[in-house]
């Protein structure tokens, strides 16, 4: 395959690196991006990985995304309420996605401007406290700016570092925020008060693109690696078996 991969595929990829070693448990992405990667991840480095067909089945083939009823090979029944014994077991990496971030995590999805009166009505608080405290959690940003990597987050949904260490081992013993996938680069929180670490930028970005596009100081490690590109095996995978429609390139456009 002699294609160049898109900006999109890149991410896909990053994506997908984010559970590489998780194993058996339940990968759970939310949105187009996410979850082509953890498609893609189960479909190559991750066998075990559990996932779903984003309804209420747990299904072993490659489900294809935007898709009418394809093809599916179940392995068992995932109705809502038995997610819940998931979650408050442990066994489950999601990856959501995020209005506001703050610099060790901390995420906000429910609204903008004051508790009192806010401005703006987003998605709401919904499942973030619950995922953060108990589940591995990773963030998808389609759109890397000032305005999503803030100072300080309007109001906590998913709870970072600190406010974790805060409240103590009922809330850090299961807490874990592996990565931040954005359209620019990819972050981690490998420092000693788990700030945010710039891990690589993707191809085309710079290191100064990713600082300015930040609403805080980030760690830049002295060596920032490229974000890798998919084989040519994983952009077959991508482009004609889990996303063949291209759903990818209208989230991050080239």
């Amino acid at each position: 395959m002699s294609d160049n991969p898109t900006r999109a595929e890149v991410c896909v990829v990053a994506c997908a690196e984010a559970w590489r070693g998780d194993g058996e448990i339940l990968a759970n992405p939310i949105g187009t991006i996410p979850t082509i990667g953890g498609r893609l991840a189960k479909a190559t480095f991750e066998p075990s990985l559990v996932m779903t067909d984003g309804e209420a089945l747990l299904v072993e083939n490659i489900v294809p995304v935007g898709v009418d009823n394809p093809p599916k090979v179940v392995a068992g029944w995932n109705p809502y309420r038995n997610m819940f014994d998931i979650v408050w077991n442990g066994p489950r990496h999601i990856m959501m996605g995020a209005t506001q971030l703050d610099r060790y995590g901390n995420q906000n999805l429910a609204f903008l401007g004051s508790y009192d009166k806010p401005s703006v009505q987003l998605l709401g608080f919904r499942g973030a406290p619950g995922n953060t405290i108990n589940n591995k959690t990773s963030y998808w940003v389609p759109n890397h700016s000032p305005r999503v990597f803030v100072e300080k987050v309007d109001v906590v949904a998913g709870v970072g570092y600190d406010r974790a260490r805060a409240l103590g081992r009922v809330a850090s013993r299961f807490h874990h925020l592996p990565r931040v996938v954005t359209n620019l680069c990819v972050f981690d929180f490998a420092t000693d008060d788990n700030t945010m670490r710039l891990m690589s930028v993707h191809p085309g970005v710079t290191v100064d693109e990713v600082v300015a596009a930040t609403g805080f100081d980030i760690v830049v490690p002295k060596d920032v690696a490229e974000s890798r590109v998919p084989t040519e095996d994983e952009l077959q995978l991508i482009r004609d078996e889990i996303d063949p429609k291209g759903l990818r390139e209208q989230e991050v456009p080239s």
